[in-house]
């Protein structure tokens, strides 16, 4: 369908009128309001090929239409079209900047920008700290415990830090595992981590590591270090009352259904790292969820990037949102927590 065709506006036209008044939209109400010049009975006529189209459905009690999520999606594609690169407000930054200056900078900044964005769009904010694998490795760290067992740690740049308790093949003394670290912080220092897990494989196969008994200990560390290491992306949420206040719709049922994922996080985190598959803004609605439990609610993320990777800045909230409005303050402020990480001054 041809989203400046007369049928395109009809529609757009019905989808804001539905998401300002919460009620369904009567044919005679979108004559005016699509400013499309033809008689009511014209609009009347396009509003059933819409339905038959699966754009609008008629609630069983009412004589007007209110969008399906493809209804919705139209619209959001017609919003991203059409919208215009906007900067968030410079107060926003400077609050950012002004947190991160009296606190952990990254932890600061992430946990007031959750705040900042459910607060402009009443509805659930979050940020999503980078995945441990597009954090840059800075050093590591191997502390004996007991017998065969080390403890780990992975600095990566920015601060992050990453513990893992590890079993050696055979009991390593303090000076063997101190030579191992310092052999390994030598070599890959500065590489993101999915490359390191890269290089040491490549390593590993490398003959010549069978006559260096250094490197062939420090490899066999490397390897059970970069192995399956956990994801512990840290997540901020912020808002979750907000959408037991309003009218939206929704059921109890599912509220309780997004509280409690939003509860377990970790739930959450996959979701994200799922639909996140590069740079941008993301917008799921309805019935694109992969979790049936969200399927009620629409998702609006954007990236931001700082020295450890790509982070995600988002809202969630019930597919009657305001979109035009969430995706501007999604992605004005993830472009302002990139800028605010990258140059914190």
């Amino acid at each position: 369908m041809d989203p400046h065709g007369r049928s395109g506006r009809v529609l757009a036209a019905l989808v804001r009128e539905y998401i300002a008044s919460g009620e369904p939209v009567p044919s005679s109400l979108l004559a005016a309001a699509a400013g499309v010049g033809v008689s009511p009975a014209t609009v009347r006529n396009i509003v059933v090929s819409l339905e038959e189209e699966g754009f609008v459905q008629q609630p069983h009690t009412s004589a007007g239409r209110v969008p399906t999520d493809r209804g919705y999606r139209f619209y959001v594609d017609l919003l991203l079209e059409t919208r215009r690169s906007v900067r968030i407000g410079s107060a926003v930054e400077a609050r950012l900047r002004r947190r991160g200056a009296t606190a952990g900078l990254a932890e600061a900044v992430l946990s007031d920008v959750s705040h900042v964005v459910s607060q402009a769009s009443h509805h659930v904010g979050f940020a999503l700290r980078p995945s441990p694998d597009s954090a840059v490795f800075e050093r590591v760290e191997f502390v004996p415990l007991s017998g065969t067992r080390v403890l780990v740690v992975i600095v990566a740049r920015g601060g992050h830090v990453t513990q893992k308790a590890i079993a050696t093949s055979e009991p390593l003394s303090a000076d063997d595992l101190r030579q191992a670290a310092t052999y390994l912080n030598t070599e890959f220092s500065g590489l993101p981590l999915r490359r390191a897990r890269e290089a040491v494989l490549e390593r590993m196969l490398e003959e010549r590591l069978l006559y260096d008994a250094l490197m062939a200990r420090a490899m066999r560390l490397a390897s059970s270090t970069f192995a399956d290491l956990p994801d512990d992306r840290t997540l901020y949420v912020e808002g979750a009352a907000s959408l037991l206040g309003e009218d939206q719709g929704l059921t109890l049922g599912t509220l309780q259904a997004l509280l409690l994922m939003i509860e377990e996080k970790q739930r959450l985190v996959r979701l994200l790292t799922e639909y996140i598959d590069g740079p941008g803004l993301t917008v799921v609605i309805g019935a694109e969820h992969l979790d049936p439990g969200l399927r009620s609610f629409s998702l609006i993320a954007s990236t931001y990037e700082d020295t450890d990777g790509i982070g995600t800045v988002g809202v969630i909230g019930p597919t009657r949102m305001r979109y035009s409005r969430a995706i501007t303050v999604v992605d004005g402020a993830a472009q302002a927590v990139s800028r605010v990480l990258r140059d914190p001054n």
